[in-house]
């Protein structure tokens, strides 16, 4: 395998290319002065197995570069293109809520479906789409980030109490709570707008006995967490710590939530961020190497990727 990664991933790469077995180089992205790119290959790609590393927290400035690079692999003969991309955009909007809405999570899977072969990622944000091959036409893998979770809570913090800022994340906290064997509540999000949320703790007992950590797979605007933060110190617990599994941060996230109390902000290294302090990429190889090797089975079928949320096997 070749491992091909757009700039920023670079530290990410290297932690990854070793793991898989592949060679490491680099790829060109020329911008001209009017905002037009130019992608350029290294090296000799005949007869290889090509995956570019570009997580997707800016979907749109990538998407055009992207489909260059997969065709002008293909050009220059690669056997077959993959993508990984630790953080997978445009996931949230699975359905219309208003009318004239575009339905972008399966568009935008049709999109890469047209450019790229595979396609692995940590965690996705998925709420009403229950499988990734759901809305992708092409063998798409979904590596889960809870036992990296669990193992940083249950090292760095054992007395946790873990909370979910809403609903949406209990799929997320239930697991890793149960993994590290703590206990977990799920906090009452209302939200009114986009940067508009307010939050209701639960009366627990546990959350004045341990230090409380607030988990969602997504840190965008900042708002859920900040609201939460306020909302535990004001019912009079200890700072909370506040641990998200990719680092999206719209401007000015991180020191809303910082400046609402939190003891310290964790992520993975999904997208690159001062943050990160849990490293996925022995997960995201494993992840990799099963979708890579079940291409290559000779019996149709025999691959079953993303059985449901919370799991995936290679059979």
């Amino acid at each position: 395998m070749i491992l091909v990664a757009f700039p920023e991933m670079r530290p990410l790469a290297e932690d990854l290319a070793p793991a898989l077995g592949a060679d490491l180089l680099a790829l060109d992205w020329h911008h001209f002065p009017d905002g037009e790119s130019l992608i350029s290959l290294p090296g000799d790609l005949d007869g290889a197995d090509v995956a570019f590393l570009a997580t997707l927290r800016d979907p749109d400035r990538l998407a055009l570069p992207l489909r260059f690079a997969a065709a002008t692999a293909r050009e220059m003969g690669a056997r077959r293109v993959g993508l990984i991309a630790p953080y997978l955009g445009y996931m949230r909007q699975d359905r219309r809520f208003e009318r004239g809405q575009a339905v972008s999570a399966p568009l935008f899977a049709q999109f890469l479906g047209e450019s790229f072969d595979w396609l692995a990622s940590v965690d996705p944000h998925l709420h009403r789409i229950a499988r990734l091959q759901d809305v992708f036409p092409m063998p798409a893998i979904r590596a889960v980030s809870a036992p990296l979770l669990a193992t940083w809570i249950s090292t760095n913090l054992p007395d946790a109490v873990l909370l979910g800022p809403d609903s949406e994340s209990q799929q997320w906290v239930a697991e890793v709570a149960r993994l590290a064997g703590r206990p977990y509540e799920v906090l009452r999000k209302v939200r009114s707008g986009d940067r508009s949320v307010d939050v209701s703790v639960p009366e627990s007992a546990a959350l004045h006995e341990g230090t409380p950590v607030i988990l969602d797979d997504i840190a965008s605007s900042g708002v859920t967490m900040a609201r939460a933060v306020e909302r535990l110190l004001a019912a009079g617990t200890a700072a909370p710590v506040c641990l998200a599994i990719h680092a999206v941060f719209a401007h000015g996230a991180q020191d809303a939530i910082l400046s609402a109390g939190a003891a310290r902000i964790i992520t993975t290294d999904t997208i690159p961020h001062p943050t990160n302090a849990i490293g996925i990429a022995g997960l995201l190889a494993e992840a990799i190497l099963s979708v890579v090797t079940a291409l290559d089975l000779p019996v149709a079928g025999t691959i079953r990727l993303d059985p449901n949320p919370a799991e995936r096997t290679t059979e």
